[in-house]
């Protein structure tokens, strides 16, 4: 798994005052774990930004705070962004123990088209677009591919089917629909027309004062009525 070095400081500022630091271009953050007291830090928002749209959330990221300081190993956990301009808020770093398990969401990434939805006689619905894993730090994945070119009408992708390295546990439900191919309406109606024309004459059903005759039946009520009539009239 690749690794990304970010240069940090430690931080003096909290509080309400950490305002004064973003003015300046740095980005509050902290860093913690299980084996660790929570230090605050500080980073330079640029790069930061640019060592988080690499590394994500499952790749790993060696912290050195200070001049001269050891490299600590972690994971951005939660990444705060303003609600109006999206600029990075403030950062929690994770530092792993590599030989302990954690946990990290992925995103689901889709790959081809289904036939039916390029044919324009189907839709495909996509649901959960990432799950949760755990594994070990040096195992993790970025993300999970999904092909979708083999996908027929009515098929689906839950996540139980999605493919991991052996040493990578899906956490989420594995009934959670990620994709479904679903046929168009337009679609459907012009295949129950094309049923409709294909069937036979004897198959076909007339609706009469409120039940259900076959169409033999009445073909047998009109030849009844046809040798009645030359009685009638010569009554």
């Amino acid at each position: 798994m690749e690794q990304f070095e970010l240069k940090a400081e430690k931080r003096t500022i909290i509080g309400k005052r950490v305002k004064g630091l973003r003015r300046e271009g740095l980005v509050p953050a902290v860093l913690y774990g299980p084996k660790t007291e929570p230090i605050p830090i500080q980073c330079d928002r640029r790069e930061l930004q640019r060592v988080l749209a690499r590394a994500g959330g499952t790749n790993m990221i060696s912290l050195r705070i200070g001049d001269g300081g050891r490299l600590k190993v972690a994971l951005a956990r939660e990444v705060q962004r303003d609600a109006i301009t999206n600029e990075l808020y403030h950062v929690d770093f994770y530092q792993v123990v590599m030989t302990e398990k954690v946990r990290a969401d992925v995103n689901i990434i889709f790959t081809g088209q289904p036939p039916a939805v390029q044919q324009n006689v189907a839709m495909l619905l996509q649901g959960v677009d990432s799950v949760e894993i755990e594994g070990l730090p040096g195992d993790l994945i970025h993300s999970i591919e999904v092909d979708l070119s083999t996908l027929e009408v009515d098929d689906a992708i839950c996540v139980r089917d999605l493919q991991v390295p052996e040493n990578i546990t899906i956490l989420t439900d594995g009934d959670e629909v990620v994709a479904r191919v679903q046929r168009l309406r337009a679609a459907e109606e012009e295949v129950e027309e094309e049923v409709e024309v294909e069937m036979a004459p004897e198959e076909v059903e007339v609706i009469a004062k409120g039940r259900v005759v076959e169409a033999e039946e009445v073909k047998e009520a009109k030849e009844v009525k046809e040798k009645a009539e030359p009685a009638g009239e010569a009554e």
